[in-house]
């Protein structure tokens, strides 16, 4: 299990995720220097984990999302009930 990001880190990620989509990546040292670049974050433990969760949002985003299936009961047991 992972741990529980606070509420700061998830709203500064949410807005950034939110204005700069396009400059994103899945790749977490990529995303790390463009939260350096883009925010003025004087700590690096803040800096890793909002760029841990810009990583998690934008593969979230990327996985295919599965198909729901309808759950159909047979003919023969329909007529009987």
């Amino acid at each position: 299990m992972g741990r529980i990001k606070t509420a700061p880190i998830k709203s500064i990620t949410w807005k950034l995720v939110q204005g700069h989509k396009d400059k994103l990546k899945t790749d977490f040292k990529e995303n790390k220097a463009i939260v350096g670049s883009l925010l003025d974050i004087p700590s690096k433990p803040i800096r890793n984990k909002i760029a841990g969760y810009v990583t998690r949002i934008m593969k979230k985003e990327q996985e295919p999302k599965p198909i729901p299936r309808i759950h159909r009961e047979p003919k023969g047991e329909m007529e009987n009930a």
